[in-house]
């Protein structure tokens, strides 16, 4: 994850005017212009924060992606088991979609910036990659068999989840059984 920088108030202000309007509109259509309105500053104030709205981005990005693990986080610290564990993304992604009912804005990132070398890419790919290697070390922990495997399943699972919500097919219950189903086989004794 990219580290954190110290935003002033004006800062703050943009970076939740862009947080609010890169996902509820997209990252290509929303201007400086439209951000430095929505959050009360001058275009010149938010390159001065910023540099660049490719920066801003990526800020936007970093933070949206620090909250987002932290909430992962709690989750699989509240798990009773570590099997539990394991699957705590897929509770968080509960929590997560009552208030971001536009899909995965690291998906909607990656979708709009296809350029690797774009900052913002590589945080929407990083934090893809992030959660791949968490499911793969909560298995390793939970004492799964082929953790690797597994992981590549949970997360194709939590993706496909995020990516349907928009739909509103809410396919989050069944996603979610079904990660503690390949859990629990990856977990059971074997004779």
């Amino acid at each position: 994850m990219q580290e954190a920088r110290r935003l002033t108030p004006a800062g703050r202000r943009i970076v939740a005017a862009a947080d609010e309007l890169f996902y509820s509109r997209g990252i290509t259509a929303v201007g400086v212009d439209l951000i430095a309105e929505h959050s009360g500053v001058t275009k010149r104030t938010l390159y001065n924060q910023f540099g660049s709205k490719d920066h801003l981005v990526a800020t936007y990005l970093a933070e949206r992606d620090h909250r987002w693990r932290s909430l992962v986080q709690a989750s699989v610290d509240a798990a009773g088991t570590p099997a539990e564990a394991v699957t705590a993304p897929f509770e968080a992604l509960r929590t997560w979609t009552e208030t971001n009912s536009r899909g995965c804005a690291f998906i909607n990132a990656l979708a709009e910036l296809p350029d690797p070398s774009h900052p913002a890419h590589r945080i929407a790919a990083n934090q893809k990659l992030w959660l791949l290697n968490l499911f793969q070390e909560l298995a390793v922990t939970a004492g799964c068999s082929h953790p690797a495997a597994l992981a590549t399943q949970l997360l194709v699972l939590h993706e496909g989840a995020v990516a349907t919500q928009p739909l509103s097919l809410d396919c989050l219950p069944e996603s979610a059984a079904l990660a503690r189903v390949l859990v629990r086989s990856s977990t059971s004794p074997r004779p």
